[in-house]
């Protein structure tokens, strides 16, 4: 008897698990005219037994952690996370077909081509999307609620403001082609999205399975773009998706790892990954190429901030040295450079507290210095750029 409720309860333990190896993603279903895919659902225990998954997942646990202590060492490191956020809405939206580089992104609206502005919106909505929802986990859980405010503030006044900003979709969409019979893919119907979401809600929280972070959220992301429920904006909610619960999950003190430009250095091979596993069942070609990723996202993100810290320390010296009496108010106009790297005189007078011809002075001082560069060729409103500190972010 109890041999045979011990064989039973391995039958439970074995029903409610999930073999990476032999992972059904889903199936097809008819509609009128078409098929779409409801994928399997993926609240449950997994397991493998692939030891190269274990090496890579050990490998960016690694790096991941690294990054995470040195930005704990940092001093003012909420200094540098603007423009790694601004990277990330750059790389993001352009995945999406947006054209605005990091450049343009931290210029004002003004001084960006009319013809140029859609896609410049299109990134600032991305930057404010992620702030606030990184800011919204101190009060919310990531959850439905979450991501669709994120939602809302990144289809406001652009294209896709029509297609139900902060709501899951109510009808099919579809990917590629002009309809859902000739698509590259078809998401569920809109009657499961709810449910889906619910059980892939379910998963990011459950802590009655073993299931390492990183694994995890590579999973949950595969799962998001497959059930796409929004009408647009899938993909760039689908890659804040992974900041944010690595934010929430304490595994990263600060939004520091964002994939994006991993993601979007070979696009076709991204989407090529995901279709894979849709088709084939083959999730761990895809946890390999996204843990492969995260490492090498990490290793580049420590490099950059030590890159940054380095530029800090060389101009702070420099300024010690050679500044005199302006010293204070050329470190607090380097300081706000750090968080915003374009200025203008009218900016430096509010930083400083100086007089508009003693904050031009500034100006002129840090632009002979080559901190500064003027970007705009005029002589009244012009826009300075703080370029050595943006070229770090520029890397593709």
């Amino acid at each position: 008897m109890l041999f045979f409720s011990l064989l039973c309860a391995t039958n439970r333990i074995t029903q409610m698990s999930i073999q990476i190896e032999q992972y059904s993603s889903g199936t097809w279903l008819p509609a009128t005219g078409y098929k779409f895919f409801l994928p399997s659902k993926v609240n449950d225990q997994w397991l493998w037994n692939d030891a190269q998954l274990n090496t890579l997942l050990e490998k960016a646990s690694i790096q991941l952690g690294e990054l995470n202590s040195y930005a704990r060492l940092v001093p003012n490191i909420d200094l540098f996370i603007e423009l790694h956020v601004t990277k990330e809405a750059v790389k993001s939206s352009r995945i999406e077909g947006t054209q605005t580089n990091i450049n343009e992104a931290v210029l004002p609206e003004e001084e960006i081509k009319p013809e140029r502005r859609n896609d410049w919106k299109e990134v600032k909505n991305y930057t404010n999307a992620l702030n606030a929802a990184i800011n919204s986990l101190n009060d919310l859980p990531l959850s439905s609620r979450l991501l669709k405010q994120a939602h809302k503030i990144l289809l406001s006044g652009v294209r896709g403001e029509n297609k139900l900003p902060g709501e899951y979709r109510s009808s099919q969409n579809w990917i590629g082609g002009s309809a859902p019979a000739d698509a590259l893919f078809v998401p569920p119907s809109h009657i499961y999205v709810d449910e889906l979401i619910g059980d892939l809600e379910n998963f990011l929280h459950n802590e009655n399975i073993n299931v390492p972070a990183l694994i995890r959220i590579g999973i949950a992301h595969y799962q998001f773009e497959t059930i796409h429920p929004f009408l647009d904006g899938n993909g760039r909610i689908g890659r804040l998706l992974i900041t944010l619960f690595l934010v929430d999950q304490k595994i990263l003190h600060k939004p520091l790892l964002y994939l994006s430009t991993y993601f979007e250095g070979n696009k076709s091979h991204y989407y090529d990954n995901l279709t894979r596993v849709r088709e084939k069942g083959d999730l761990l070609h895809w946890l390999k190429y996204f843990l492969i990723g995260v490492e090498k996202t990490s290793k580049e993100a420590v490099i950059t901030l030590s890159q940054v810290i380095k530029l800090k320390q060389e101009l702070e010296l420099s300024i010690h040295e050679k500044w005199g009496r302006r010293t204070q108010s050329a470190l607090k106009l380097l300081n706000a450079l750090f968080l915003h790297p374009v200025i203008t005189v009218k900016d430096a007078m509010s930083i400083c507290e100086l007089t508009k011809k003693a904050s031009g002075e500034l100006i002129e001082s840090f632009e002979k210095a080559g901190i500064l560069s003027e970007l705009t060729g005029q002589t009244r409103n012009r826009i300075f750029a703080f370029n050595r500190y943006l070229e770090l972010f520029q890397n593709e």
